[in-house]
């Protein structure tokens, strides 16, 4: 049980300043200090859970399923794939086939559990999009024992929410959003959900982070909470003490399956303007540059003779994309949007996917150590936008620790590459040299050297004989790997 103790709010004097007395010369000299104390929380929250808990409901959802996915060999509760790296850590909890009542290890009906809250009397219930995501039939319940029948009004995966509508023939509670903008780490949140199928179960805790990125969406953008949240808690709210929805919370970090004190909610910031969209069209449509992107790490940034390492690199821009046809180029840093700085890599998608299909963005551009602005009118993100990865990968030649090769049509044809692509064939890499250090393999390209163009492994040489001469420490190779470019900074070491 949670412990409530009032205390006097942070940074202010709590009228009891500490004195502390010292005598010099016979005179009494008195010091006084302010104390810093914890932010104030009620001593009960029984009157807002009164106030807001109507407005929370349970989420029934049901679907046939095939014995792959009743999850034969996996147990419930585990939504993502085998072996990947969040298996290991991360959980989405709650939604169809990790309930009460769901099938284990064979095909059948499945009957999952989850949460969701009233936006307006009018019915509408927010929800998210794993909650429900497959379901032929859904169903709420009112705490008040109310079971009414919901039709999917939308969806949007990338932020795993969604949009329900139901019908009663009198008023429905419903509770608004706030403003999760103002949260600050430390400020009390209380959540409210139906865990493992218990319904009506009330958790308070603190915002513990803000800005996590846990899965593989650059729009993740989560408010990270110690309130105790597990399977079934998915779609329910998040509140802030003034009873106002600041979050949906959606993930939990939990290497049993259980509450670990660890949990995720999307912010309402992010989850308004999503849930806006679906009501009024039943489906989201967010701007989209065209690029790949990648960090601006300090090695990349001194291979490119630059001082910041804020902003993101363009590691490929397609010729028909906004972008491209807007003149974006390949190695160049975007460090704004309409004055907007990218301090972050994942500032970008996520500026970006906030504006609607043909609005006109203006880019502040690091280009060879100029600054420009370039205007892009934004196109429709497809559903699933490259981004490139984080982790560079490598090729080189000579001082890089490298084996080249041409690329001619045998090697094209095995590597899949069409035939606008040319460049020079990592053959074989010296685990020991600086390339194997920045993750070089077999089979990579090398499509220029800092800014030249590469079309055969001669090319490469000429490029790092003349960064030698030049008495750099590193050079910075544009590397294809599969449908990805992203560039790779590798020192140089003596022949």
């Amino acid at each position: 049980m949670l412990a409530l103790r009032k205390t006097a709010p942070i940074g202010r004097t709590t009228g009891r300043s500490v004195a502390r007395f010292a005598a010099a010369a016979g005179v009494g000299l008195i010091a006084w200090t302010q104390v810093a104390v914890a932010a104030p929380m009620p001593e009960s929250l029984s009157g807002l859970v009164d106030e807001v808990s109507p407005a929370v409901v349970t989420i029934t959802a049901e679907k046939t399923v095939t014995l792959a996915e009743a999850g034969a060999g996996e147990g419930p509760g585990m939504p993502f794939p085998p072996g990947s790296p969040l298996e290991k850590f991360f959980r989405q909890f709650g939604g169809p086939g990790m309930g009460p009542g769901v099938p284990e290890g064979r095909g059948g009906h499945a009957v999952g559990l989850g949460s969701g809250f009233l936006i307006g009397a009018d019915g509408y219930v927010v929800t998210n999009n794993h909650v429900i995501d497959g379901a032929e039939d859904v169903h709420i319940a009112l705490t008040d024992g109310t079971t009414l029948d919901a039709e999917i009004v939308g969806t949007d995966p990338k932020t795993d929410l969604a949009l329900l509508k139901v019908t009663s023939d009198k008023d429905l509670p419903y509770v608004e959003f706030g403003d999760s903008d103002t949260l600050k780490v430390g400020d009390w949140v209380m959540a409210v959900g139906n865990p493992f199928g218990l319904g009506g179960t009330v958790t308070a805790g603190i915002v513990s982070a803000r800005g996590r990125a846990i899965g593989n969406s650059p729009l993740d953008d989560f408010i990270q909470t110690d309130a105790s949240i597990n399977k079934g808690n998915s779609g329910g709210p998040m509140f802030d003490m003034s009873g106002k929805v600041v979050g949906v919370n959606s993930a939990i970090y939990s290497p049993n399956g259980g509450s670990v004190g660890i949990g995720f909610a999307v912010p309402a910031a992010v989850a308004k303007p999503v849930i806006a969209q679906l009501k009024e069209n039943g489906h989201v449509t967010r701007g989209w540059l065209g690029v790949q992107i990648q960090p601006v790490t300090p090695e990349i940034a001194e291979a490119m003779g630059i001082d910041a390492t804020k902003g993101a690199l363009v590691s490929s821009v397609g010729g028909d994309t906004p972008a491209g046809k807007a003149g974006v180029e390949t190695g160049d840093v975007i460090t704004a949007v309409n004055g907007e700085k990218i301090a972050q890599l994942r500032d970008l998608p996520r500026i970006i996917a906030a504006h609607k299909p043909g609005d006109e963005v203006t880019l502040g551009i690091l280009r060879g150590g100029d600054t420009q602005t370039v205007a892009v009118d934004l196109g429709t993100m497809p559903d699933e936008p490259q981004v490139a990865a984080a982790e560079p990968g490598i090729a080189g030649k000579g001082e890089l620790g490298l084996a080249l090769a041409p690329l001619d049509e045998a090697l094209r044809n095995q590597l899949g590459l069409d035939g606008s692509v040319k460049g020079a064939v990592v053959a074989n890499v010296d685990p020991t040299g600086p390339a194997a250090e920045r993750g070089v393999r077999q089979g990579d390209v090398i499509t220029r050297v800092g800014s030249t163009s590469v079309e055969s492994p001669k090319d490469v040489i000429a490029a790092v004989g003349e960064a030698k001469k030049q008495d750099k420490k590193s050079v910075l190779l544009l590397v294809q790997r599969d449908s990805q470019t992203i560039f790779v900074p590798v020192p140089l070491r003596s022949a």
